[in-house]
């Protein structure tokens, strides 16, 4: 049976396109974000000698990601996010530590032989597409590193002062200091790269152009976006003919809209919804569901396509969600908003374990203490993927549908999107005499499954579901069972009944446009995701 899994993998990677994949094909991806140093370990390593306050190289390597990626796939995620992938910095170890994450880069041209070579990333990438899952790497464009206000330019891309901006440290409250003044500080500068002069410009085109080429790259994450004049972003993106999601630190949704759109990315990280969720779920914390929902409505409104956002509760940059929160089922509910809302879910390394460190770099922990192991949280994405892929693949317009809040308390939320209708709590874990009564679009006594605990639901009269919460605040999602057939979640293996509407009828890129391609790839990776196996809840 895994021959089978393996051939029918293998046939959706040659359906689906692997090159030049659009924000169309990434709207339907989830996202498993990896620091290369921190994954996974070559066989004979020490596994004990990694230590995050160490600030230095633990020995994670593309090849090491390649070797691991059944852990990746068969929590049901169709793309891998990789640290960088150019030269860092070589010299002196600095007050900070070493260039372990990447970040620190020497000559963007050169790859960071310490994650290894040429061969071992193409392998990586093959490995990938022929299993169906899309690569996308980090990439910074905005700066070098250094170790003064007056660095060597001579181990640079760019060698001539005037394709630098001169030093200043960062005004905050200037728009123009953000984009021309030095990230880091005077211990560790981060030179700001004139992003403005063509022969830089023309050069950072080559340059992505041929390392997408390469290396058959699917997409690409921006560090430090916002820090570059906007109008650098669609000819770079354009010269690399992938899709583009840029890190904007702004929960700001009036400021970090502008940068989401044609004249600038396919997308953002969802900085203000982070935010939001932290408001709405934390515990201790605030517990303001308006929080999130107001940032729902201002981000209808102001961002060009909330369904292509980057959705996300832990990254290198913050702490983790369990160092915010004592309680596991605020991470549960906060998990299902990303999967079940608009946007693209993604998850740092190690959320499904549980991690619990601060900020950087306590935040950046390696992942194989864990032993891989399969908690409650990798058996709810798990279930999530799974759901989420039968949603995108076999669903007509799910993915592009945009999200509508049903009800709001102080104790939660309900929000439909599609045929599929999401209760969240920020109850917490202990029972409490709370009910959420939603208003769903389905007629009286209509069978539902609430699909993560499988039980079942009928629809009450005016289309009301009742969630209540006298056994904790677990996340609810909601399907008619009559749509539910072939997701391969809570026992539904039969015929898909659904019939997709007329409305649902759009153009899709490369392979997928194919009417043949489409129905092949929704009962490839139908099939393939019951068979690889569903953890129960």
């Amino acid at each position: 049976m895994l021959h089978v899994v393996r051939q029918l993998l293998y046939f959706a990677a040659l359906v689906t396109s692997v090159s030049a994949a659009s924000a169309d094909q990434w709207r339907g991806r989830s996202i498993y974000q990896i620091i290369t140093d921190r994954y996974a370990l070559p066989s004979g390593s020490d596994f004990n000698a990694c230590d995050p306050k160490d600030q230095t190289w633990c020995g994670g390597t593309w090849n090491t990601i390649r070797e691991n990626l059944d852990y990746i796939q068969n929590a049901g995620f169709t793309a891998i996010w990789i640290s960088p992938v150019s030269q860092n910095y070589e010299g002196p170890r600095t007050a900070y530590g070493d260039a372990y994450h990447g970040y620190w880069i020497a000559d963007v041209t050169k790859l960071n032989d310490r994650f290894g070579t040429s061969d071992d990333l193409k392998a990586l990438s093959d490995e990938l597409h022929r299993r169906g899952m899309y690569l996308m790497v980090d990439v910074v464009v905005n700066n070098v590193m250094a170790t003064s206000t007056t660095p060597d330019l001579s181990t640079f891309l760019f060698q001539d002062e005037s394709q630098y901006h001169t030093y200043c440290p960062i005004d905050w409250t200037n728009d123009t200091s953000i984009i021309d003044c030095w990230l880091g500080d005077t211990t560790v500068t981060l030179p700001d790269v004139n992003t403005q002069d063509p022969d830089v410009v023309s050069a950072y085109q080559s340059w992505i152009t041929g390392l997408v080429q390469e290396y058959n790259i699917d997409g690409l994450r921006i560090d430090a976006a916002k820090h570059v004049n906007t109008d650098f972003w669609p000819k770079f993106c354009g010269a690399g003919g992938v899709f583009c999601i840029g890190e904007v630190f702004d929960d700001d949704v009036g400021q970090a809209s502008q940068y989401q759109g044609t004249d600038a990315l396919d997308s953002i990280l969802n900085y203000p919804i982070y935010d939001a969720l932290v408001s709405a779920f934390t515990i201790p914390g605030a517990l303001n569901i308006s929080a999130l929902t107001d940032k729902v409505a201002q981000s209808q409104q102001m961002f060009k396509d909330t369904t292509l956002l980057g959705n996300f509760l832990e990254d290198q940059d913050v702490p983790r969600w369990g160092n915010l929160s004592v309680d596991p089922q605020s991470l549960y509910n906060a998990m299902v908003y990303n999967w079940m809302s608009d946007g693209i879910p993604i998850l740092y390394y190690g959320q499904e374990q549980g991690f619990h460190g601060n900020s950087d770099p306590y935040n950046r922990e390696p992942l194989w203490p864990s032993g891989y192991a399969n908690t409650t949280a990798y058996q709810l994405v798990t279930k999530l993927n799974t759901f989420r892929n039968f949603l995108v693949n076999g669903t007509g317009d799910w993915a592009t549908t945009k999200m509508e809040i049903l009800t709001q308390s102080e104790y939660g939320l309900g929000f439909r999107k599609g045929n599929v209708v999401t209760v969240l709590t920020n109850i917490g874990s202990p029972p409490k005499d709370v009910t959420i009564a939603v208003y769903t679009p389905w007629e009286a006594s209509t069978s539902t499954t609430e699909i993560i605990s499988c039980e079942k639901y009928a629809v009450g009269s005016n289309g009301t579901i009742f969630v209540d919460y006298s056994a904790g605040g677990r996340p609810a999602v909601f399907m008619p069972d009559v749509l539910l057939n072939s997701s391969g979640v809570c026992g539904f293996e039969g015929p898909n009944q659904y019939v997709e509407p007329s409305s649902a009828a759009q153009a899709v890129s490369a392979a997928a446009a194919a009417p043949w391609a489409r129905v092949v790839m929704g009962a490839v990776v139908g099939f393939v995701m019951a068979v690889s196996g569903v953890l129960v809840w």
